[in-house]
């Protein structure tokens, strides 16, 4: 038949698709139990490609922070700009967080991967991007008190997670809007 056709490799695409996998086998089965085995499978990837791009479980889960960390960057980015055309903007933060924790597999693993981070200090660092974005992106409306906001945003979303109670948007937005007057 011929010469058969080499296919072409993206390295790049090969990286991501396998930190996306990796989330989502963190998401099923916890950081403890992902394995360079299972995050393959999942990319329908060999399993030597797993160890060649990520010589270790510890850089293998640290892509799949820094994945997870660009997404919450992303997403950041368009709450600034929702509250920045909110009239209220606690109500408006309150909306996005409702939102947020929609997607109850996803906030998952991320708080998975926060968690990741408190425990390997080379993870903290893409962990505090959600810190400093959130703080960043409040300090316009809350002024000292965003990182009270952050705090109390952070403590919502867990104890949502952990009680899988849904969240209470009224009792949030009324004390975010207490620890932004008590800014002004």
């Amino acid at each position: 038949m011929g010469a058969q056709q080499k296919r072409t490799r993206d390295p790049e695409a090969r990286r991501r698709a396998l930190a996306e996998a990796a989330l989502e086998v963190i998401a099923e089965v916890g950081i403890g139990r992902t394995t360079h085995r299972a995050v393959a499978l999942r990319a329908e990837l060999p399993l030597g490609t797993t160890t060649y791009y990520f010589p270790t479980l510890d850089d293998l889960i640290g892509a799949a922070l820094q994945h997870a960390a660009e997404e919450l960057r992303v997403e950041l980015d368009g709450w600034a700009e929702r509250l920045g055309g909110a009239g209220d903007v606690p109500a408006e933060l309150t909306g996005l967080v409702q939102g947020y924790l929609g997607d109850r597999r996803r906030v998952q693993v991320e708080y998975e991967l926060y968690v990741a981070a408190a425990r390997d200090p080379r993870l903290r660092p893409l962990a505090r991007g959600w810190l400093d974005g959130m703080s960043r992106m409040l300090e316009p409306y809350a002024g000292g008190a965003a990182g009270d906001v952050v705090a109390l945003v952070d403590g919502v979303i867990l104890q949502a997670m952990v009680t899988g109670s849904d969240l209470d948007g009224d009792r949030l937005t009324a004390v975010v809007r207490r620890l932004i007057a008590d800014e002004a």
